[in-house]
Formats: structure tokens, sequence, C-alpha cells
């Protein structure tokens, strides 16, 4: 007999809720909404929602005049507030409490390291291209270094210049661990650096959780769309102290030949999986034996 168990930290963390919470109260008014990049990075979520009307576009030339924009939980840089004021588009914010106070501790950062003819840097620690990332780079101009990992780190430290002083900043949805290999690396070649306490504590808090639900299962099946990076960052994370740990993005993901009768099978997931998808694969796995 298999024994399935959710974990019950998982799903949809405060910010996508609420964008999601505010796109179906809308949407239960209005026959479109135009929603600028993916709502949340998980396509079985998206199929709903683009079911009430939710239309996702990738930039706001996509949104017709007489449109609704819904500016999603990873937030965005200034243009493209100016750019949806210029044509009198009306905005829905959803951006992220805990996004929105990055941008600004990085926008304050950047005065700080310009003061009186200094030079100082400003670093990123994130995925290049990421929607949140993009957003934070629209803070400063576009004047600070992305660095994924610290593989990434150590191709471009030598083009650094370490007499000015530092100042670092994650994405808020990173990898706790590998940010601070990142700053130790660049302590150890003697950067002036102020690190910044920059990861959400929500997604902080699930490392450690998942790494102990991830110990206590002989089977994790890990739901999440392809494109969300803290799916990938918290799969890789379950991976490394599971290696009987699956990503799914759906049922149809599931091969039976993962699990034996006796196993001790965990679901959990990313801050973009709903809850109602880690259920339904539950009853699947349930079926199986």
């Amino acid at each position: 007999m298999l024994n399935v168990e959710i974990d019950g930290g998982s799903g949809f963390c405060g910010g996508v809720i609420r964008a999601i919470t505010r796109a179906e109260g809308y949407l239960a008014g209005h026959d479109r909404l135009y929603s600028l990049g993916a709502i949340v990075h998980n396509e079985a979520e998206l199929s709903r929602l683009q079911k009430r009307g939710l239309v996702t576009v990738e930039s706001l030339s996509d949104v017709p005049d007489s449109g609704t924009v819904l500016i999603r939980a990873h937030g965005e840089p200034p243009s493209t507030y100016e750019a949806a004021a210029a044509r009198y588009l009306e905005v829905i914010d959803c951006s992220c409490p805990v996004v929105l106070q990055l941008q600004r501790r990085i926008r304050e950062a950047y005065v700080r390291l310009h003061q009186g003819g200094a030079h100082g840097q400003i670093l990123i620690f994130g995925r290049v291209g990421h929607a949140e990332v993009l957003g934070l780079l629209g803070q400063v101009g576009g004047d600070a270094l992305v660095v994924e990992n610290t593989e990434m780190l150590e191709k471009v430290i030598d083009t650094l210049d370490f007499t000015q002083p530092m100042e670092i900043f994650s994405q808020t949805t990173k990898s706790p661990s590998e940010y601070a290999r990142v700053c130790e690396m660049l302590q150890s070649r003697g950067a002036q650096l102020t690190v910044h306490d920059t990861i959400c504590a929500q997604v902080a808090n699930r490392h450690e959780h998942l790494a102990a639900f991830a110990r206590d299962h002989d089977v994790i099946l890990f739901v999440s769309g392809k494109s969300s990076s803290n799916g990938k960052v918290l799969s890789d994370l379950c991976r490394s102290v599971n290696p009987r740990t699956y990503m799914v993005g759906s049922i149809e993901d599931i091969a039976p030949e993962w699990i034996s009768e006796g196993d001790r099978v965990g679901i959990c997931g990313a801050t973009s999986t709903p809850k109602w998808l880690l259920e339904k694969v539950a009853s699947a796995v349930r079926t199986l034996r």
C-alpha cells in the first residue's frame, strides 16, 4: 500500500495568491484582462485562467487602447509604468510588496554608491532575463551586474573594481545557500561588500522544510511549471537529499515505474504551483497501486 502525503507548506506564495485573486476579481465583471507576462509560471494554472479571460501578452503594444493590463507579482521597471501612462491604459498593479521593497533598496543603494563622484558597483544574484531581475535592473538604468551562480561570477570576477565599494542583492526566489557562496567568493577577493538579505522569507523557510520533507519520503514528486525559476531551485534541493525526486508538470508526466509498493511518496511544489494541482497529482498516485 502506498503512503501519499502532500507537503502542507507547498503551493502559491502570498504574492502569487494576491495577483491571481485580483485577476479573478476583475474577470468576474469583465471579459478580458491582459497580463504583461505569465501571471504565474505554471502551465496548468495559466490554462485555467485563460479560460476565464486572462490573456498573456509579452509587450504593452499587444494591449488594445481600451484594455486593462495587470502587472504581475514579479514587478516591472519604471519604463513600463511610463509607457502605460502614455497610452492611458488602466493598470492593476500586483507587484509583490517584497519585490517593491527590493526595488526601492536597490535605487537607494545606487544613489549611495555614486555620491560624490564615487563609482561603486551594484550586483544582483539572479537569473539572467528573469522578469523580476529585469525589473530590478530597470531601477538603476541597467547599471548593475547580474550573476546566476558561482560559475558565472568566476568568469567575470576579474573585471570588477575591488577598490570601489559593492552592494549585492538577491532575486527574491533564489537559493540562500548559493547566494551565500557567491558572497563568500567576492569577500575572499577582498571586496568591500555589503550583503543585503533580500530572499523572500517565505521562500527561504521552504528550503529547510523541503529538505526535511524529501528525506522523510522514499519518492518525491515535485510539481512545477517548466519555466518556474523557484521550481528549478527547490526541485534541485529535493533531489540533492533524495535522488528519487522527479519533477512533473501534470499527472500525464508520472511514470508508474518510479514508485514501488509500500513507498512513502511525498508531493510538493514551487511557490507557483496551485494546491489543486498538488491534490490532483496525489490522487493520481494513489490509483497506481
